[in-house]
């Protein structure tokens, strides 16, 4: 939770992985918060109010998993509304004139994209949703410490820097709305 509320102010990308993260560490729990607050909680040492905003933030979510039918897969609407936001700030920047660095970022890896989205059978998959599960597939491998290929490493990078790009135009644009 923690950081949650960092990166939700800096970082919209990496708010978006992060809470992907906590779905798959409260589905391995199976969305059983005693579990959860019990073995993988208890680890964080919090004290206080922090321990039990955290508690409460992680209680909410199993909640809203169970609700929301994704205990098993899937992502909360929260995660679906933020992917949606940053789709539509990235078609806007994508039809304007105004932004051509980010449209060159875009260009660099949509032949990643459209490889990535054949593979998988992904073809009617929005284009950031795709982007966002390399970069999560790409964290999972080094979780795991498994190899990542040059080429894997080459797409993530690029992928990386356009989504921190797309997140930096985010809040610019909450900030100060951006002309397109």
């Amino acid at each position: 939770m923690i950081i949650a509320n960092q990166l939700k102010k800096k970082n919209r990308a990496e708010f978006l992985l992060y809470l992907w993260q906590v779905e798959d560490i409260i589905r391995a729990y199976s969305c059983d918060f005693d579990r959860l607050n019990e073995n993988y909680l208890s680890q964080f040492k919090l004290d206080g109010a922090i321990a039990q905003e955290t508690r409460k933030w992680y209680a909410d979510l199993c909640d809203m998993m169970r609700s929301e039918g994704v205990a098993g897969k899937g992502h909360l609407q929260i995660c679906k509304n933020i992917l949606m936001d940053l789709g539509e700030l990235h078609a806007r920047l994508l039809n304007s004139d105004k932004f051509p660095y980010y449209r060159e970022m875009y260009y660099k890896v949509l032949p990643y994209i459209v490889e990535l989205r054949g593979k998988g059978g992904h073809e009617q998959e929005p284009e950031l949703q795709t982007c966002f599960d390399v970069l999560y597939g790409v964290m999972m491998l080094r979780l795991q410490k498994k190899e990542i290929s040059e080429a894997t490493a080459k797409a993530a990078a690029d992928v990386s820097a356009m989504l921190g790009q797309l997140s930096d135009y985010y809040f610019k644009d909450k900030d100060t709305p951006i002309e397109f």
